[in-house]
């Protein structure tokens, strides 16, 4: 037997062959049984009647025997086919061998290790943790102790009630768990989605929060995002549920590691509130807050639509570290049916660093524009105020801008945010009293009752004559916002200390694009871009972002596109960083009235060449513009980090879509640094009839560093897919696959997004939830 030689190829068609044969010779038994077991008697006697009983006995035996061979034969043929399935995976294996011996033996070496630990602590020491099973609401398992990301939650059934599953903890190494969905009510509020896994003890990014779920009154509030490692950047926030009657509230951003500045990332960005058909938007999450002593606080998340109501107002941007960093700005307000919601408030700095810009208000459809976020405060030592976020635009009145933030000892205070735009334009705010030792006031600051503040400003204004009237910029200074429907250009910061500033809107009903924002100088964040005007044949585009400071400064976020009944304005891109700064946030596209689809998302700014050595990298891209009837806007890209280090920054969502219509696609995670930085997260699919998929995540860089998450699918009939994970460095984890988007009443949930790859690969995303009534769960993404 040693020398007999199996050919699983000739055996399986011999089998094939033996198939067909009893097949054959089952059809001629069957055609033969009418005539062989029941003859007829040639005549009545008695003689005629025994001979016809006979032959169908006889008849009938043949019957039973070959119904005993044919089931014999069966056996042979299932037999056979066995053997060569046996004999073709067993040559599968050898060549498997043969061809990469290492890592075979390396995965049984690994089984063996992993056993004993598991054995012991219910834990392998490396390898992913399981998902949690779509409708369950279970929670993800944890990463191995060693290097393993976290398992993904479950998501809660339909109509259950529940909360999403909670993600996974990572090991020492990795990512934490995405949360699961919340679930749906069809009699009360949504539940929350659940909590992102916090990242590996050592290094590694906290789980994004999961969806709240559909409620017939308030929606689910979002998952809070896993806290990072201590060396990692908090998770995002995840989005708040479609309510019936008011959108659940965004989940908060979870908090950057200890350490997390150097070499990693910021607090995570909040969730997007929910949007409400009946009432009010849900509020965005606050950004989360950076490690204690390193790191950007993380932007706040945006205010959901409210369709019967007014917007929800932005989250607040996290604040910083105690040390160095750059706040997170606020969120931008939602669209609101009524008034629009209110943006954001800037984070605060710490000792060294600028405070967050506020948000800019959202649109009020029929009554008023949402007031602009007040600016943050500047960093105790060095630092300017955070620029007011610009008013929303209002069908009555325009919304107030925000005040500017104050500085304190070094810097100048903030820029007042300019009014929206309207048949009665919104006031400006109030700008941001400077520092106490040196730097100039912001833009619209109230006269001051100190005189020595007032000798103080003339100096200063001395000082500036020269270089003012040489080169048209200060030494010492912001640079002045563009007007109010002027679609004007943001004048540059002073070229030693002082922000951008703002572009000017775009005029409404003119379809104008916003002014870009103004560069910083050598230090100083970017001015924000100017919204495009409105317009019944096309909405304009948002103005891009000003230029962060040459050595240190943050990239001016993108303007807002403008709201049409054809097609919602392209929000503007972030500004690009400077060396140690990060990019600036894409704007959002333009709302679609009427029968309009909403605008594409900004796309976000580039991190500066050393940005990642502080913990900063690529802007957030913006989220797509909603639609009142017609299809959800794309969300811009996120920005890709530094050319050496960085996180790349978040897609940002895919805005809601309405009646048939479909929820944009989430937009792109950003690729991290060359050598150093995870991958920006994908942003989630919109809302829609169908939902809209998840944008893909970033690519990691070379060294110890994850892929970005894949965005979970948009809820719908038939809910969105959810977007591939990142691929991962060298000992990195590739990204976790988006969560699919699950389904109504009736409807199939989105299948899962694929793990990123990598020496080690991300673990695939779970499927969403089948429909209430109707629906089946959708297929769970491939490692």
């Amino acid at each position: 037997m040693s020398f007999v030689l199996a050919m699983p190829e000739v055996l399986g068609s011999a089998a094939t062959d033996l198939a067909a044969l009893g097949s054959v010779l089952g059809a001629a038994d069957a055609a033969a049984a009418a005539t062989t077991t029941g003859i007829v008697a040639a005549a009545q006697d008695e003689v005629s009647a025994a001979i016809a009983a006979l032959f169908s006995a006889h008849g009938r035996a043949y019957q039973v025997a070959s119904a005993q061979a044919a089931a014999v034969h069966a056996q042979f043929v299932e037999a056979l086919s066995a053997g060569a399935g046996a004999y073709a995976s067993a040559e599968a294996a050898g060549a498997a061998v043969l061809a990469n011996p290492a890592q075979s033996v390396q995965q049984d070496l690994l089984a063996a290790v992993n056993a004993q630990s598991v054995a012991l602590t219910g834990r392998p020491l490396i390898g992913n943790g399981a998902n949690g099973a779509p409708g369950t609401g279970a929670n993800g398992a944890p990463g191995g102790w060693l290097l393993g990301n976290g398992g993904a939650g479950g998501s809660a059934a339909a109509g259950s009630g529940l909360p999403g599953g909670a993600g996974g903890a990572a090991g020492l190494f990795g990512t934490g768990g995405a949360g699961g969905a919340g679930g749906s009510s069809t009699v009360g509020d949504g539940e929350a989605g659940g909590a992102g896994g916090s990242g590996g003890w050592l290094l590694g990014t906290g789980g994004v929060g999961g969806v709240g779920g559909l409620g017939a009154g308030a929606g689910g509030a979002g998952g809070v995002g896993g806290a990072g490692g201590l060396l990692g950047a908090g998770g995002h926030g995840g989005a708040g549920g479609l309510g019936a009657v008011t959108g659940g509230v965004g989940g908060t951003g979870g908090a950057g590691g200890l350490l997390a500045g150097l070499l990693a990332g910021p607090g995570g960005a909040g969730g997007t509130g929910g949007r409400g058909f009946l009432n009010n938007g849900g509020v965005g999450g606050a950004g989360g807050n950076a490690g204690l002593l390193f790191g950007a606080g993380g932007t706040g998340g945006s205010g959901g639509a409210g369709l019967g109501g007014d917007g929800g107002a932005g989250g607040a941007g996290g604040n910083t570290g105690v040390l160095f960093g750059n706040a997170g700005s606020g969120g931008t307000g939602g669209f609101g049916d009524t008034d629009g919601g209110a943006g954001g408030a800037g984070g605060d700095a710490g000792w060294l660093g600028s405070g967050g810009v506020g948000g800019a208000g959202g649109f009020g459809e029929t009554g008023d524009g949402g007031v602009g976020g007040a600016g943050g405060k500047a960093g105790l030592l060095i630092g300017n105020g955070g620029a007011g976020g610009a008013g929303g635009q209002g069908a009555v009145t325009g919304g107030t801008g925000g005040a500017g933030g104050d500085g304190v000892l070094i810097g100048n205070g903030g820029n007042a945010g300019i009014g929206g735009t309207g048949p009665t334009a919104g006031d400006t705010g109030a700008g941001g009293i400077s520092g106490l030792l040196l730097g100039a006031d912001g833009f619209n600051t109230p006269a001051s009752a100190s005189p020595l503040h007032t000798l103080k400003q003339q100096a200063l204004a001395a000082i500036n004559a020269p270089t003012q009237t040489l080169t048209g910029r200060p030494l010492i200074g912001n640079g002045t916002p563009g007007a109010v429907g002027s679609g004007a250009t943001g004048a540059p910061g002073g070229w030693l200390l002082g922000d951008g500033g703002a572009g000017g809107s775009g005029a409404a009903g003119s379809g104008a694009p916003g002014g870009a924002g103004g560069a910083a100088g050598l230090w100083g964040t970017g001015g924000a871009g100017g919204a495009g005007g409105s317009s019944a044949g096309g909405g304009g585009a948002g103005g891009a972002g000003g230029a962060g400071g040459w050595l240190l400064g943050d990239g001016g976020a993108g303007g807002i596109g403008g709201a049409s009944t054809v097609l919602g304005g392209t929000g503007g891109g972030g500004g690009v960083g400077g060396l140690w700064g990060a990019g600036g946030a894409g704007g959002a596209g333009g709302t679609g009235l009427v029968g309009g689809d909403g605008g594409a998302g900004g796309a976000g700014g580039t991190g500066g060449l050393l940005a990642g050595l502080i913990g900063a990298g690529g802007g957030h891209g913006g989220t797509g513009g909603l639609s009142t009837n017609g299809d959800g806007g794309v969300g811009g890209a996120g920005g890709n980090a530094g050319m050496l280090a960085g996180p790349g920054g978040a897609g940002g969502a895919g805005g809601d879509g309405e009646n048939l219509d479909t929820g944009g696609d989430g937009g792109a995670g950003g690729s991290a640094g060359l050598l150093f930085g995870s991958g920006g997260a994908g942003g989630a699919g919109g809302f829609g009839f169908l939902g809209g998929d998840g944008g893909a995540g970033g690519n990691a860089g070379l060294l110890l560093s994850s892929g970005g998450a894949g965005g979970f699918g948009g809820f719908g009939t038939a809910g969105g897919v959810g977007g591939a994970g990142g691929n991962a460095g060298w000992l990195g984890f590739g990204g976790a696959g988006g969560v699919g988007g699950s389904a109504g009443l009736i409807g199939t949930g989105g299948n899962g997004g694929n793990g990123g790859t990598g020496a080690n690969a991300g673990s695939p995303g779970t499927g969403g939830a089948g429909g209430l009534l109707l629906g089946q769960n959708g297929l769970n993404g491939l490692p």
